[in-house]
């Protein structure tokens, strides 16, 4: 495909710029002005439209909810046992979720989805692009996180089998964690002889990847206390982090930049519906972003329906960030939050062809793509 005489937003270069882009095998595989077509190249004439990347959320649990139902059809909590790191999202992922043709039409193309923030530790998350009939044909990342949470919801899910203080949510982690390093200790010092090698066990596994630094743990925390503790644990640990919600993260702003995890903001168009968002406001991406934190904004959908990413980046905007920094707050920092910015999250020559069109604005609530492109193909 050659998509022609578009104004290019790549969400590298802060300045858009008119350009030529040539889409093959499901890549870009140029972008320059006035390129000439190929024989038998699909024409796409862009005059008049804005070329964005496709837009990436790095904190949802579509797939996971059966278009926001909630029971039977919630999949993203587990309410058995506090510590379950061994569960999947990519076990649970729906691909024919109602949500995901609303997504893709409002040109959210890849999304990070995962367990809830039930347990002091839930699970993984899993990287997909929102096209496909099979979970596995829509990877991008089978395990891009460890989620881990803090604060109210796991205390509110488990007071009864004795989780009912924040202190005792940051000692589970703790000592799951201990108990992780020491059995990985062991694989490690048994090597090759099998005799040595401490028992299986499902739960230390799944840890595994976190303790070695293939993927952080992603933290549920919306008070200060609560992200400060996430820190805290992180670097006893010496385990990457990713901080997710960060409610309160324009009053401790000084210690977010000192610490210098990623930040993913949101949901924010919800009311206070609970102790920890008294703080919320839209202002709190801006502040974070112009402190030099990378920012995501995220929907955690259903909680914001997964259409309505962008609007998200736009009430941001309007509370006083950046425009260029909305824009890669939902492309190119959720990618890099994620682990796939080699891939998606920025209009660059050898990335993944995952585009959307629009006459306007994509941040203003009245814009509509007027194509998405996903893999090279049209999906809407």
């Amino acid at each position: 495909m050659l998509i022609r005489n578009g104004t290019v937003y790549d969400a590298v270069r802060r300045e858009p710029y008119r350009a030529d882009i040539r889409t093959e095998n499901g890549k870009i595989a140029a972008i320059a002005p006035a390129l000439t077509p190929s024989d038998g190249e699909e024409i796409f004439e862009a005059e008049g439209l804005r070329v964005y990347p496709g837009l990436i959320d790095a904190h949802t649990h579509i797939g996971l909810d059966d278009y926001g139902i909630g029971s039977p059809g919630q999949d993203y909590n587990e309410y058995n046992d506090p510590v379950t790191p061994q569960l999947r999202a990519v076990d649970s992922f729906y691909p024919h979720d109602l949500a995901i043709p609303h997504a893709l039409r409002a040109g959210v193309t890849t999304v990070c989805a995962g367990p809830g923030s039930s347990n002091v530790l839930g699970g993984t998350f899993v990287a997909v692009k929102l096209w496909g009939n099979c979970v596995d044909d829509m990877l991008v990342k089978e395990s891009a996180a460890m989620k881990c949470a803090f604060g109210e919801n796991p205390k509110r899910c488990y007071a009864s089998k004795g989780v009912s203080a924040r202190m005792t949510v940051a000692a589970k982690l703790r000592e799951t964690l201990f108990k992780a390093r020491e059995y990985m200790e062991k694989l490690d010092a048994a090597g090759d002889d099998a005799s040595k090698r401490p028992g299986f066990d499902i739960k230390y596994e799944a840890l595994l990847p976190v303790l070695r630094g293939e993927i952080p743990l992603k933290a549920h925390a919306h008070r200060a206390d609560d992200i400060c503790t996430a820190i805290r644990i992180a670097k006893e640990f010496g385990v990457k982090l990713t901080i997710e919600h960060c409610t309160e993260g324009h009053l401790i702003v000084d210690e977010l930049v000192r610490a210098g995890y990623p930040v993913a903001i949101g949901p924010s168009l919800t009311s206070a519906s609970k102790s920890e968002l008294l703080y919320k406001t839209f202002a709190t991406p801006g502040i974070l972003a112009k402190a030099g934190l990378s920012v995501s904004i995220i929907t955690d959908a259903p909680v914001i329906p997964q259409e309505y990413l962008p609007l998200c980046a736009g009430l941001a905007v309007k509370a006083g960030m950046d425009p260029f920094d909305a824009l890669c707050a939902i492309t190119i920092n959720p990618a890099k939050h994620i682990g796939i910015e080699d891939r998606v999250g920025s209009i660059e020559v050898g990335k993944d062809a995952d585009l959307v069109l629009a006459a306007d604005d994509i941040m203003l609530a009245a814009t509509a793509p007027e194509a998405v492109i996903l893999n090279g193909v049209r999906v809407v």
